[in-house]
């Protein structure tokens, strides 16, 4: 229980660096498709969100040292910020998302020795 409330917190504490501390204004804004910036024709909304979403998805990899949650991870960051930014959520429901994934990968990571990817290993 100690590991797996260890691994929670970790956890959320790379969301928060991830969602608010690396999250810049410009990927905030240009991560959604709606954005009709100059940057935005340069650099095309998927991007923006598929970077920020490899991050997150990269935080969970190195925490619960899995690659699979890491993946997982990713995708679901993607959608959550995708719906979120055709705004069929709102900013605390997209969090309340965020943090019941971190608890399904603190619960996952320590429950399911399978999906634990030792870093010497890649």
């Amino acid at each position: 229980m100690e590991l797996m409330l260890a691994r929670f917190w970790w956890l959320l504490v790379g969301h928060a660096v991830g969602d608010f501390a690396l999250q810049s204004e410009a990927m905030a804004i240009e991560k959604n498709r709606h954005s009709k910036s100059v940057l935005q024709r340069a650099v095309p909304w998927f991007y923006w969100l598929s970077a920020h979403s490899l991050l997150h998805g990269a935080a969970v990899g190195l925490i619960t040292q899995s690659v699979w949650l890491g993946l997982v991870e990713t995708v679901l960051h993607w959608v959550i910020d995708f719906v979120k930014c055709e705004h069929w959520t709102n900013i605390h429901q997209d969090q309340v998302l965020h943090i019941l994934c971190k608890v399904a990968w603190a619960v996952l990571s320590v429950q399911v020795p399978e999906l634990h990817t030792p870093l010497s290993r890649m």
